[in-house]
């Protein structure tokens, strides 16, 4: 009866660590973590035309104002599981930033610098140089104050109108 005793304390000794589990996964979370509220986020998508001149065309500019827990995005960055044959970088981290040289994203592989300015601030860069015209796109992230309703318990609340320009 011992040894059976044994031999269940061991197997669970081994097992107990392999099983997934929501602090386990936020224990492994390594990257930087925001305050909920509102936020106002400006997209920008250049794309490079004449590589050796460096002329830029801007794609995209949109604006937009959510309640949100940015530090939900941030987990799902830094935890890119591989996409078919590409496989993400872990993010190295000097000061304020976090680089990763090469991460899997729905654009293809891309090299993504993360800047944190605040709890309340950060600016994403993602560089994609796979085809002949290179393109940026660039987020910059800013609360501006806590969220108005309920929605704020929805991590992905609703959107709110774009701010005028």
């Amino acid at each position: 009866m011992i040894r059976r005793w044994f031999y269940v304390l061991i197997a669970l000794t081994i097992a107990l660590p392999l099983l997934p589990s929501h602090a386990k996964a936020d224990e492994a979370f390594t990257g930087p973590t925001f305050r909920r509220g509102m936020w106002r986020f400006v997209r920008t998508l250049d794309i490079v035309r004449n590589v050796n001149n460096k002329i830029k065309y801007r794609l995209v500019h949109r604006e937009m104002t959510r309640c949100v827990d940015p530090t939900h995005a941030m987990k799902a960055t830094f935890s890119s599981a591989p996409i078919g044959t590409c496989v993400s970088d872990r993010a190295e981290k000097v000061g304020n930033k976090y680089t990763f040289a090469h991460r899997c994203d729905y654009m293809g592989a891309v090299s993504t610098v993360i800047t944190v300015n605040s709890e309340d601030a950060y600016t994403e860069v993602n560089e994609i140089n796979v085809g002949e015209h290179p393109r940026t796109d660039m987020v910059i992230a800013q609360r501006i104050g806590d969220c108005q309703n309920e929605s704020a318990q929805n991590p992905l609340g609703p959107s709110v109108p774009s701010l005028p320009h």
